[in-house]
């Protein structure tokens, strides 16, 4: 455990600040974390030409900003680096009609993890055979779905999905359909240098078919000999939010190492490597990811050399970004409610240290990932800079919560108030996916920047969008969303 549960102090510990000295200039923007249209006009956080406080007073907060040639930007980079690869967007990061139609146009593949996202996706538009579908525990509707579809690649998981993906391949071939064409994920066996909850690859997890066990190979020799499935390539995962080659490199050695047991066993030559992803992004001004081209390097030298090793032909190699292209262009806006100092500890050597708990009006219904990740994150006063000295802070939610933090330790100017707006960077990923509504908060909207033009590509919910599911509120009337409310007492960016 991180503390005692009741908080540090009940468990007598002395917390000093975990935030470090504070930084020269409280709202410095490091182009390494913030998204690369932000910028300081006249003090006030900008995004793609355009304030802050505009969008905030048009749009309302909790805001998530998203800076389209960001975005874009980050795919074609990866693009770009691993040209004459497949290069998936993750779904499962953020996805909405509009992030499917920029994918598409871009040139990329897509990666769904469920029906669903397998659904929204098809909505749009995306083209079906440059999808590919996760998962764990697809259902029989799922893959069903996929099947009739006909997406490029279904990433088989399991033995049971196995069984239950064979009758309906069948049922397609007999109807005069091609095979289904899948991936077999492998578990390799590879501790990422990431957290618990996002590593992927070790042996005792949910996802894929183990290598150390030659359950793989079974897996794979198996899709070989149904007539109704064609084993495309194998795919492996490591985790999320990795910053060291050294893993991806591992796993490449060890999934081309099957890629030769497949070939002693069957004599088939594999045409296609999925080595996965979980490029890591710069949360905090210490982190330090690799670049897409860095990356692409090293992958193809290792893939290069280990199929020369078994004398195999280079397989077509595929790679998942993940958060590395939704992740960073993207910034949430809210606006201070209630700041709180709470001193910390009795005081009886010197004046006891004071955290100033700033708290505003999201949380945790919209970034999840401090609570359940530690996460960390970059944040400064956006409607305005201050010359103020600095004050210790902790930017908590607003719900019922000790656990809803947003970013647990920061420095931040000492005149903060009731009103400013806080920006917290590179929220673009897992932010608004994994969002709630919690304490019945609603989900925010997305706005999408460019060229000083902002257009909303997922509107705020309303109550009337959560009243339609509940049985007795369903045929009631509801409040208006925020943007039609009376202004707030503190008017967003009153002092900017």
């Amino acid at each position: 455990m991180r503390a005692h549960p009741a908080g540090p102090l009940h468990g007598a510990i002395s917390p000093p600040p975990a935030a470090g000295t504070p930084p020269a200039d409280l709202g410095a923007l490091d182009p390494a974390v913030w998204p690369r249209s932000a910028r300081r006009v006249d003090g006030e956080l900008h995004l793609a030409g355009k304030p802050v406080t505009e969008l905030a007073r048009a749009h309302g907060t909790p805001l998530f900003v998203l800076d389209e040639g960001d975005f874009r930007g980050r795919a074609a980079d990866f693009a770009t680096a691993f040209d004459g690869a497949d290069v998936h967007y993750a779904s499962k990061a953020f996805l909405c009609g509009q992030v499917a139609r920029w994918i598409a146009d871009d040139g990329l593949h897509l990666d769904a993890c469920s029906g669903n996202e397998l659904t929204v996706a098809l909505a749009a538009g995306f083209p079906a055979e440059r999808i590919a579908l996760h998962g764990n525990n697809k259902s029989l509707v799922e893959l069903q779905l996929a099947v009739d579809a006909g997406i490029g690649r279904i990433v088989v998981d399991s033995f049971d999905e196995i069984d239950r993906l064979v009758p309906m391949a069948a049922a397609r071939v007999a109807a005069g359909g091609a095979p289904v064409a899948v991936l077999v994920r492998t578990t390799v066996g590879i501790e990422a240098h990431t957290h618990e909850f996002i590593a992927t690859a070790h042996e005792d997890q949910k996802f894929g078919f183990s290598l150390a066990t030659g359950d793989a190979l079974t897996a794979a020799v198996r899709v070989i000999r149904e007539p109704a499935l064609h084993l495309a390539g194998l795919h492996s995962h490591i985790g999320s939010q990795i910053f060291d080659t050294a893993g991806f490199e591992a796993a490449a050695h060890r999934v081309v190492g099957l890629l030769g047991q497949v070939h002693q066993a069957t004599g088939e030559l594999l045409g296609e490597l999925n080595l996965g992803g979980g490029f890591g992004i710069a949360y905090v001004p210490d982190d330090d990811p690799v670049t897409p081209a860095d990356v692409a390097r090293r992958l193809r030298t290792v893939v290069a050399a280990e199929c020369a090793a078994l004398d195999l032909p280079v397989p077509r190699l595929a790679v998942e970004p993940g958060r590395a292209i939704a992740g960073p262009g993207t910034v949430t806006l809210y606006e201070i409610g209630t700041i709180k100092p709470v001193r910390l500890g009795s005081g009886s050597s010197g004046a006891p240290p004071v955290r100033n708990y700033v708290s505003v009006d999201g949380g945790m219904s919209d970034n999840i990932r401090t609570a359940l990740y530690d996460a960390d994150y970059t944040c400064v006063l956006a409607n305005r800079t201050s010359d103020a000295a600095p004050a210790l802070c902790r930017v908590v939610g607003k719900h019922c919560e000790s656990g809803d933090v947003l970013v647990r330790d920061l420095w931040l100017p000492s005149d903060v108030q009731p009103g400013d707006l806080l920006a917290v960077a590179a929220t673009g990923a897992y932010c608004w996916s994994m969002a709630s509504n919690y304490n019945y908060l609603l989900k925010p909207p997305v706005v999408a920047v460019r060229e000083g033009v902002a257009t909303e590509i997922v509107r705020r919910q309303t109550l009337s969008d959560v009243f339609a599911l509940d049985a007795v509120l369903a045929n009631r009337p509801a409040p208006s969303p925020a943007p039609d409310q009376p202004a707030p007492e503190h008017p967003v960016g009153a002092r900017s």
